[in-house]
């Protein structure tokens, strides 16, 4: 599809960086309408938190601003579009942006499952939902079948961070395996607990733990 994009790419780039790190991100912008980048759930001066006309000036078509701020604390969030966002949003303007590496319960039995303590997952994928624009109804910019199957073996831990940029809710089931919510919104949870089926809302992030405890392909939607 003809989307609107960060980068040439939908999602924008997954920037993942240090606690402690000094961020700069130069945006230029080459669409026919005024923009900003909103960093949601990332702790930033109010002077960068991307919401013209009131924290900043627009972007205008050919301008260039600088985003910069101290990476302080960990976070699981998203940047997108902020100004025309309703437009610009569903039609591919999103990305992920973390900092640090999530807090897992290593070592924690929850509801009678032991978590190792050297628990170590394979993968950690971020899946950006989408249900509206030229978008649509995808996974990190993907509808089935150009979908692309996540492959571990049996006996690993992954992780998920689920990230809903569109406008409805989603609910994210997997086939033959719960799913142990560890964070909600990047704030690791005091009680983590198991789930079968996890509701997102719009703007919300989750981080599940998941373990491949049975061979096959299985459904995940």
């Amino acid at each position: 599809v003809d989307a609107w994009t960060y980068n040439g790419q939908v999602p924008g780039p997954w920037i993942k960086v240090n606690v402690g790190d000094k961020v700069r991100v130069k945006v230029t912008n080459e669409l026919t309408l005024s923009t900003d980048v909103h960093w949601h759930g990332i702790h930033v001066p109010n002077s960068f938190d991307g919401v013209s006309p009131y924290t900043q000036t627009m972007i205008k078509n050919g301008e260039t601003f600088a985003y910069e701020f101290v990476a302080d604390q960990p976070a699981v969030g998203m940047y997108h579009a902020h100004m025309h966002g309703e437009e610009a949003v569903p039609n591919g303007m999103f990305g992920v942006f973390q900092v640090g590496d999530l807090a897992l319960p290593a070592g924690k039995t929850v509801s009678g499952i032991n978590v190792p303590a050297n628990v170590k997952p394979v993968q950690e994928i971020p899946m950006v939902l989408n249900d509206a624009g030229e978008i649509g109804y995808s996974l990190n910019g993907k509808s089935f079948p150009s979908t692309e199957p996540v492959v571990v073996n049996l006996g690993d831990w992954f992780l998920v961070h689920y990230f809903n940029e569109g406008l409805q809710v989603h609910p994210m089931h997997m086939h033959g395996f719960p799913q142990l919510i560890v964070a909600k919104d990047g704030i690791p949870l005091d009680q983590p607990y198991w789930a079968d089926t996890i509701l997102v809302s719009p703007g919300e992030r989750y981080s599940v733990l998941v373990k491949a405890t049975d061979v096959g392909t299985w459904v995940w939607h």
